[in-house]
C-alpha cells in the first residue's frame, strides 16, 4: 500500500504543535477502516501530566466521530530520525489497531518505515485478554 498520503497529513500536522516546554514536534495521521484520515499533534501543558501525543489525538478524534479500527498510523518527530510511539501511545494504539494495522514511522516524505503492532509492542495486553 502506497502511505505517501498519510505521511505528508502527519508531517503538516506536526506543524501545529504546541510543544513550548520540550520544542519536540510530533504530528501522527491516522487512517480508519472507511479510509478516513484523521490528524493530531503534541499538545504540552505547564502540568506535564496534562500534555496528550499526537497519535493519541489523532486516534482520539477518530474515535470520537465513531471510528474505532484503524489500517495505519503514520507518525513523525524528530526528522533526522524514525521517531517511534511511547509506552502510552503503543497501548492506544493496539486497542484500536489489528495484526494487520501498519504504524508508519516517517522521518521525513521520502524516508519512512513501516511496523506492525507486534514490532513495537509484542505481547501488548489488550481487550482479548480480558475475555480469556
Amino acid at each position: 500500500m502506497d502511505y505517501k498520503e498519510l505521511v505528508i497529513k502527519a508531517l503538516e500536522a506536526r506543524e501545529n504543535s504546541y510543544s513550548p516546554y520540550s520544542k519536540f514536534k510530533v504530528g501522527a495521521a491516522v487512517l480508519t477502516e472507511n479510509d478516513l484520515i484523521y490528524t493530531g499533534c503534541n499538545i504540552e501543558n505547564a502540568s506535564y501530566g496534562a500534555t496528550n501525543c499526537a497519535e493519541r489525538t489523532a486516534i482520539f478524534k477518530a474515535v470520537s466521530d465513531g471510528y474505532i479500527k484503524l489500517k495505519a498510523i503514520a507518525l513523525v518527530g524528530d526528522t533526522s530520525t524514525h521517531t517511534y510511539p511511547c509506552g502510552i501511545c503503543r497501548q492506544v494504539i493496539a486497542e484500536f489497531s489489528s495484526d494487520d494495522t501498519a504504524i508508519i514511522l516517517v522521518k521525513n516524505e521520502n524516508d519512512y518505515i513501516v511496523k506492525t503492532m507486534d514490532e513495537i509492542l509484542p505481547g501488548a495486553f489488550t481487550k482479548k485478554d480480558l475475555f480469556k
